[in-house]
């Protein structure tokens, strides 16, 4: 009878904005901010002993590496990777995710990979068609474009991110938002600041580890800059050095990269609560595009044959979300639940407004 129950419970916390009685949310502001290919288990459990050394995680400094994320139990590993997830997130949010502790989130595509996760997660649906990291333009309405639409919202949507694939992704040419996708000449002022200049130069003199990927450190630079400076109410974020280190072999980068994108996620927060337009009334998902193998060698890589290449984790921190924590025992969600859940934080019912999109997330 209590399984019956708690089945029920939980089918009901999922409904759409019209079945299910919410008071006004107090969030006005929503940031989806995304690190591509970062595993859970480094999320929830630390960085992993068995790939910290030369032959599996090709690592060059071991000492250093060990010193930096090494700890004696998780949960002291888990925050020296990510203080901030773990010390103010975990404790004013919720965290989805943990297999360890039966709290599953999964990617619902099938393929496992980075175009079809993104789909996924800003239109609420997978899509059988976007079968390949070059699959031209999205057909696909995402949340994004369509909160655009909305009366409070249209010019105010801005979209960063380091692939270069973000243009098709949330189709540049349809979408008319604005989006600085990889190498794309920075936004600036008008005139343009010392800041916008050196960035600007900083873009097109740098010399590129990768060709469709720009470094994480150059993007947060301009995404704080035209947050300071614009104020979008939705936002998206999309680093890409966790994914492209882990493909590279290098654990060592992997951990760096994960822990860099903590701290930029932490600066980000710390900025937007020092503006009285985000203060107290923004909200932050963070979460990945895809999973990663498990062992010795399969770590590096993910897609449709790869198992455990489905499992990702969401975060949720903001002024309407429960301070519940990393989750434990509780239903499985999906990466389709995030275009929904961005849109009813802000009081918008997409899951309504367009079909066969996945209910919002239970995190209001």
């Amino acid at each position: 009878m209590r399984f019956t129950v708690s089945i029920a419970v939980a089918a009901l916390m999922t409904l759409p904005r019209s079945e299910f009685a919410q008071s006004p949310p107090h969030t006005r502001n929503v940031v989806l901010i995304v690190t591509d290919g970062l595993r859970w288990q480094e999320l929830f459990r630390g960085a992993d002993q068995s790939l910290m050394n030369r032959k599996y995680g090709h690592v060059q400094d071991t000492i250093a590496l060990r010193r930096a994320f090494s700890r004696d139990d998780t949960d002291s590993a888990r925050a020296a990777l990510f203080p901030f997830i773990w010390n103010v997130v975990a404790k004013r949010g919720e965290i989805f995710g943990n297999r360890t502790e039966q709290s599953e989130a999964d990617v619902t595509n099938g393929f496992k990979f980075s175009y079809p996760g993104y789909n996924e997660m800003i239109t609420g649906h997978p899509d059988s068609r976007i079968n390949s990291n070059n699959a031209g333009p999205n057909p696909n309405l995402t949340v994004f474009e369509w909160l655009n639409t909305r009366p409070g919202f249209a010019g105010n949507v801005a979209v960063f991110g380091t692939w270069n694939e973000f243009a098709d992704i949330f189709n540049r040419a349809r979408s008319h938002l604005p989006i600085w996708a990889a190498f794309d000449t920075p936004p600036a002022a008008t005139p343009a600041t010392a800041q916008d200049s050196l960035l600007a130069k900083l873009y097109g003199s740098t010399t590129r580890i990768w060709d469709d990927l720009a470094y994480d450190s150059f993007m947060q630079a301009e995404v704080t800059e035209y947050v300071v400076r614009e104020h979008p109410r939705v936002l998206f974020v999309g680093y890409g050095e966790t994914d492209e280190w882990a493909h590279a072999g290098r654990y060592d980068k992997v951990l760096e990269s994960a822990h860099q994108f903590d701290r930029f996620v932490a600066d980000l927060w710390n900025r937007v609560q020092q503006i009285p337009q985000y203060r107290d009334s923004t909200t932050f998902v963070i979460t990945t595009d895809h999973g990663r193998g498990s062992g010795l060698e399969k770590w590096t890589d993910h897609g449709a044959d790869v198992d455990g290449a489905e499992a990702i984790w969401i975060a949720v921190i903001g002024p309407d979300t429960p301070a519940r924590g990393a989750r434990a025992h509780v239903a499985r969600v999906t990466q389709s639940q995030i275009a929904a859940t961005i849109a009813s934080l802000l009081g918008e019912n997409y899951a309504a407004a367009v079909k066969g999109v996945a209910p919002p997330l239970a995190v209001r």
